[in-house]
């Protein structure tokens, strides 16, 4: 299951439908592409750049706002039995910013955000031994959902 989480510091801004559904629909297909189990759930949180912030300087160590994290969690839900893979939290503000730079739309710089924090809770990476693999098949997933985006 896919939940998507608007965080409080982004009220009064409304995040249009039509996004959230895109988001959804970027991590659906990142799991089938990754042959996920079929039963996992993941969390989506769109939230702003202080959260990010705080989270990169306690978790990484980096003390800079940055667009996407994932915090990979594989536990299993005792009631329903489904694996939680993990939350993915996606500054909106960020993704507002890098869209406007690279003269793309929203959707395409959310859906690049959602596949990138799901690999990444699907154990891919971006070292130098991994990151060819996770970039091709982070290129494969955006194609498929007809994004024009084709990170390094």
């Amino acid at each position: 299951m896919i939940s998507i989480q608007i965080a409080e510091a982004l009220f009064p801004q409304e995040i249009p439908p039509e996004l959230i559904k895109q988001c959804e629909l970027a991590a659906q297909m990142t799991l089938v592409r990754a042959h996920a189990p079929t039963a996992v759930g993941v969390t989506i949180v769109i939230t702003d750049d202080d959260q990010l912030h705080q989270l990169n300087r306690v978790f990484l160590g980096i003390d800079a706002p940055t667009d996407v994290l994932s915090f990979p969690a594989e536990e299993v839900d005792p009631d329903s039995g489904e694996e939680y893979l993990g939350d993915v939290l996606i500054s909106y503000p960020r993704a507002v910013a890098q869209t406007d730079s690279g003269k793309h739309a929203l959707s395409d710089e959310l859906q690049l955000l959602v596949v990138h924090g799901v690999l990444h809770l699907l154990g891919y990476d971006h070292t130098e031994d991994e990151k060819e693999n996770m970039w091709a098949i982070q290129s494969q997933i955006l194609a498929d959902l007809g994004s024009p985006l084709n990170p390094p």
